[in-house]
């Protein structure tokens, strides 16, 4: 087992993710985080910090601890470099409402920003033709980036979500980036904003890594909305959906990443392929890439919520080390904190333990396997032996009875038996439809998955297992006994528009039959299989998109065919030309897809996110990088448009309170 090098308790609470460390006056290693009484507190164990006084005050519970008075609710917090010429590093505190950033030696503002005065001014609001990045083309983001005027001076409070401090791209000096509602911001040293983007939803987290091997970082963002962004100086590059927001993300080796999900799920990406995940009912607070092995090749330290930590491999996932916290892991990072030239890894829990690891010998790397974890994995391998000689011995049996003669057919299994034979020519079959629902039952419209057994035996239980669409990504069917039959129907309900894989496990016998015949297959769900194909003729929206394809229109009714769930592959018409309604069966939202001969597309539809949606899925299919596109939303631009003029009168309000509270301080 791995043992702590040192073990401290700071006696201060940490709120969880609020954790980072920092060199403050380039030397000394200072363990800072956010504590539960809106302050940030500083542990240098080396020597006494900064002056006093200001912001900054000594602890009185130790003078190892310095707080700094952020009198608002600490959303996040990092520290490093923000200049070339500066010495030490720079601490940054956001809050929901301002960012700090902080000469912690010097006891002293760098800059502060309060988020009312960020102005979102780069375009201009009107309906015209855009050029889109569609390797993500991500659609409603674009269309927020085009819905502020130059004129308007309007608050606009984003919040601090996240905080990745480094250089971003060709960027000469490195920035502090702040990724808020739907937004990010870049501010250098001097407090100025060089950096602008905006993002689909509300960031949840940021890092920066070299994804693409050019020698320059790009930005990796975690939002709300399920998906990771990889920015390249302000454009999107690359778009990975997962199954939950996206809370926290850190750069690995080359250009791999962990990253952790709010359902629980930690994992590591190559690019854009996922090596491994690992789903727990506990929630990942912190991940970390550290070498911990002495391998030379770094894994991902996870803290949980339960209070345990553990580092895993990062091209199997496989439990190398694990320890436990009393309390809820609050933050995990690297430093030097002993100053004998090694970096440690530090965690710390929401109770104020701090225990500091280091990366084992080459000696010592096979030792950090505990006993538990051993102990663990002989059991694994016993039950994995236990279930193989279970199923040999089943084999075995089969071609016994079926090879003796014995008429077994038709009649159920019992406990001496040892057997679950089914005839030989027994088929499972699948399909898939879309049921428009039941109001009098309650029954929204779904879409609904077919098993049917091809003779008279049944099914007893199916478990479905899939990303995205079932709480705890599995869904177990198991009918009662009185009801069995053949064939059943099992709803779906995908939440959103993304191909999914359903792995299915089926097992099939008689009823009353002690033993079963398991079948394995997987079926995938099209990415848009929550649209229903429309009959009869549905009033066109008003929003629509429109773009020519340097493709023939034969390769859409191809891709429409492959994306949409149809009883039959669609065709084009007398003119060479395509035009296909659907229906939205989460919205009622009708969707019309429309192509020329000239392959001259029109996708309308009131839906900004599924307008992004189909030209993603349109430019991934047809290997499209850069695709210019006229897109007009009025229904959507005139939410916007009353929202801003709301927007407006409470800015006319803050200014004249502002201005009345000036003259009563007066």
């Amino acid at each position: 087992m791995l043992v702590p090098v040192f073990t401290l308790d700071l006696k201060q609470k940490i709120l969880p993710g609020r954790v980072c460390i920092g060199k403050y006056d380039s030397a000394h290693a200072c363990l800072t985080a956010s504590t539960t009484a809106d302050k940030v507190f500083i542990h240098n164990p080396h020597q006494r910090l900064g002056t006093t006084g200001g912001r900054m005050s000594l602890s009185q519970s130790s003078a190892e601890v310095s707080l700094l008075n952020i009198n608002q609710t600490v959303s996040a917090i990092t520290a490093g470099v923000l200049t070339n010429a500066r010495h030490g590093d720079t601490l940054v505190v956001g809050t929901p409402t301002n960012v700090l950033a902080y000469d912690v030696q010097n006891n002293a503002d760098v800059f502060y920003k309060d988020y009312p005065c960020f102005h979102s001014h780069r375009v201009v609001l009107r309906s015209q033709l855009l050029t889109l990045n569609v390797a993500t083309c991500d659609l409603p983001t674009l269309l927020a980036a085009a819905a502020v005027h130059p004129s308007w001076q309007h608050a606009v409070s984003d919040g601090a979500n996240a905080i990745a401090i480094g250089r971003l791209g060709q960027h000469r000096s490195p920035m502090a980036l702040i990724g808020g509602n739907c937004s990010i911001h870049g501010f250098d040293c001097e407090g100025n904003d060089p950096f602008w983007t905006v993002t689909g939803d509300n960031v949840t987290s940021l890092t920066l890594t070299d994804f693409d091997g050019d020698e320059e970082n790009e930005l990796l963002v975690g939002s709300e909305d399920f998906d990771i962004r990889v920015f390249k100086r302000e454009e999107i590059m690359f778009e990975i959906s997962e199954t939950e927001a996206v809370t926290a993300l850190c750069p690995m080796q080359g250009s791999r990443f962990g990253y952790a999900l709010a359902n629980g799920t930690v994992g590591v990406y190559e690019k854009l392929s996922r090596w491994w995940r690992i789903k727990s009912k506990n929630q990942a607070i912190a991940i970390y890439s550290y070498d911990l092995d002495g391998d030379g090749v770094p894994e991902l330290i996870t803290g949980w919520s339960n209070g345990k930590i553990d580092a895993r491999n990062d091209r199997s996932g496989e439990v190398i080390f694990k320890d436990n916290f009393q309390s809820t892991v609050a933050g995990i990072v690297e430093g030097d904190y002993r100053m004998d030239g090694i970096n440690q890894l530090i965690a710390c829990s929401v109770d104020g333990e701090v225990r500091g690891y280091k990366s084992s010998s080459a000696e010592t790397r096979y030792s950090l396997m505990d006993v538990n974890i051993e102990q663990e994995t002989i059991r694994e391998l016993s039950q994995r032996r236990h279930t193989l000689l279970l199923e040999l011995k089943n084999y075995e049996e089969n071609q016994r009875m079926g090879s003796s003669g014995e008429i077994v057919y038709g009649k159920p299994s019992t406990a001496g038996d040892q057997v679950g034979i089914i005839p030989a020519n027994t088929q499972l079959q699948t399909g898939l439809a879309i049921n428009m629902g039941n109001e009098e039952k309650n029954k929204p419209p779904h879409v609904e998955i077919a098993l049917a057994t091809t003779n008279d035996t049944v099914i007893r239980a199916v478990v479905i297992f899939a990303e995205g669409i079932f709480e705890g990504e599995s869904h177990v069917y198991h009918p009662r006994e009185s009801v069995l039959t053949s064939n059943i129907r099992i709803p779906l309900y995908p939440p959103k528009d993304v191909p999914v894989d359903l792995h299915i496990k089926a097992m099939v016998g008689y009823k009353t039959s002690l033993h079963y015949h398991v079948f394995e297959l997987t079926r995938q769900l099209p990415r848009f299989s929550m649209y229903a194909l429309c009959t009869a003729a549905v009033t066109p929206p008003q929003g629509y998109v429109k773009f020519k394809l340097p493709e023939r229109v034969a390769r859409i009714v191809m891709w429409v065919n492959s994306n949409f769930l149809l009883l039959e592959d669609l065709q084009l018409d007398e003119a060479g030309a395509l035009d296909v309604s659907f229906l939205s069966l989460r919205t009622s939202l009708p969707l019309v897809i429309q192509a020329n001969a000239q392959c001259e597309m029109t996708l309308r539809t009131d839906d900004m996110e599924l307008a992004g949606d189909l030209i993603q899925a349109v430019s991934n299919y047809l290997n499209l990088e850069d695709l210019q596109v006229e897109a007009d939303f009025p229904t959507e631009l005139d939410q916007l448009s009353s929202l801003l003029e709301r927007v407006e009168e409470y800015h006319a309000t803050r200014q004249r309170l502002s201005a009345e509270m000036a003259d009563h301080s007066a």
